[in-house]
């Protein structure tokens, strides 16, 4: 995958578009298919690299790092590496991280209630 220059249109016109409207801003942070799915996961507690997979089996193992690594830039988990034989690395939500959790359980609430409604009887 290319690697979008900084200073390119594109990311300029998403930067501007972020400033402006608050949902453009919060879908760049957490948006996509798998982010959200990471961030209920770490909600339960800290977890390692390969209990995240174990949790999301149908994530491929460079998607999960992929979004860890922005979900890590972004401010909303951290990562911490223990120095053991081999070195383990523990993923936990941040403060910020922990400010969405409202909100996706209340995704989560929507979509229980959504899907209920929606069976063919």
């Amino acid at each position: 995958m290319t690697k979008v220059k900084e200073q390119s249109t594109r990311n300029q016109n998403k930067g501007i578009s972020a400033s402006a409207c608050p949902i453009t801003y919060a879908m760049n942070k957490v948006g996509g298919h798998w982010k959200p799915v990471i961030l209920y996961n770490l909600m339960a507690g800290p977890k390692r690299f390969s209990e995240l997979k174990r949790a999301i089996p149908a994530i491929t193992e460079k998607m999960l790092a992929q979004h860890l690594k922005q979900l890590v830039g972004d401010n909303l988990v951290a990562k911490k590496v223990e120095q053991l034989m081999p070195p383990i690395t523990i993923y936990t939500l941040t403060q910020a991280g922990e400010s969405l959790s409202p909100i996706l359980m209340a995704m989560a609430d929507w979509a229980i209630k959504d899907s209920k409604s929606n069976l063919v009887p």
